[in-house]
């Protein structure tokens, strides 16, 4: 069983909820060392005193910022601790919202909140399920690992979920960081054609159809140099498709998303009909034993 990288409570109004935290995500990215190249050298890094060079063990680093001036304010980490007592240990809720108003932006990381102890389940689902009850998220606020989070709490199933998220001074504005916004428009009859290549590639959301491809490539790739096979490039990105072919390209899109969407539904159609036909073929043979009886019983009476 996983451990939990937080323990604490949950308060809203005077009630209490003791909870465990655990991360829901992991990645899956292939991990790579650094080595010096021609040879089989591992590549280390040293912390090191920048004036005198010589290596620092990890127990006599402080943290520390530059106040200008020259100067440093140096902080230990119990110093840093000190600033948080008890809120290290508490999820303080703030507010309940629609979870739809929530700009996925915010969004950092998802975590499994579980009871605390058995003791304190019915506590736990209580909040659960009059969350669900009313379509709700919660907005808090804890300290983990020297930092503040603001987080949102949902229902999800048997579970409650966390999500940790920026603050909103942590959002950089489009405006500002892109000098300006995207101006331009589409013609009416781009448009439809646009919103028809989009309402022709329409799907349910099922998180399994989709895999990290590019960690697929890099482990096969692994694989080629590890038995001294030559390794295939990769077709090159697509160019960008002109303003003036805007319309061809899109016509092109749709009939080739509808075309794909014809040849899954024939497949599946002819996967179904060997089963019929042979079905149909047991039915049949009765009737030519059948046929067979009475051609014999016509001879005898003659």
């Amino acid at each position: 069983m996983a451990r939990p990288i937080w323990t604490g409570a949950i308060t809203f109004g005077l009630v209490s909820v003791p909870v465990a935290m655990y991360s829901a995500t992991h990645e899956h990215e292939v991990s790579f060392h650094q080595y010096e190249k021609g040879t089989s050298d591992r590549i280390r890094y040293q912390r090191v005193n920048e004036r005198t060079g010589k290596e620092v063990d990890f127990g006599d680093i402080a943290k520390g910022t530059d106040v200008g001036g020259g100067k440093l304010v140096l902080l230990e980490q119990e110093e840093l601790d000190s600033v948080a007592p008890g809120r290290s240990k508490s999820l303080d809720l703030h507010a309940f919202v629609d979870l739809a108003e929530i700009d996925p932006i915010f969004y950092q990381k998802s975590y499994f909140l579980a009871p605390g102890s058995e003791e304190t389940a019915k506590t736990y689902a209580l909040l659960r399920d009059a969350m669900a009850k009313v379509g709700r998220a919660a907005i808090g606020t804890l300290v983990m690992r020297g930092k503040e989070y603001l987080a949102a709490i949902r229902p999800d199933g048997k579970l409650l979920v966390l999500e940790t998220m920026y603050f909103a001074d942590e959002v950089r504005d489009a405006e500002d960081e892109l000098g300006g916004l995207p101006r331009a428009t589409a013609k009416p009859a781009e448009m439809k054609m646009a919103v028809q290549l989009i309402e022709s590639m329409a799907a349910k959301w099922k998180p399994a159809d989709y895999r990290d491809s590019y960690t697929d490539r890099v482990n096969a790739l692994i694989d080629e140099k590890k038995k001294g096979k030559e390794v295939t490039v990769s077709e090159p990105a697509p160019e960008a498709t002109d303003v003036t072919d805007l319309m061809e390209a899109l016509r092109a899109s749709v009939d080739r998303a509808k075309s794909r969407r014809r040849g899954s539904s024939n497949s599946a159609t002819a996967t179904k009909t060997p089963a019929k036909k042979a079905s149909s073929a047991k039915k049949a043979a009765p009737a030519k034993k059948a046929s067979a009886k009475k051609t014999t019983a016509k001879k005898k009476a003659a």
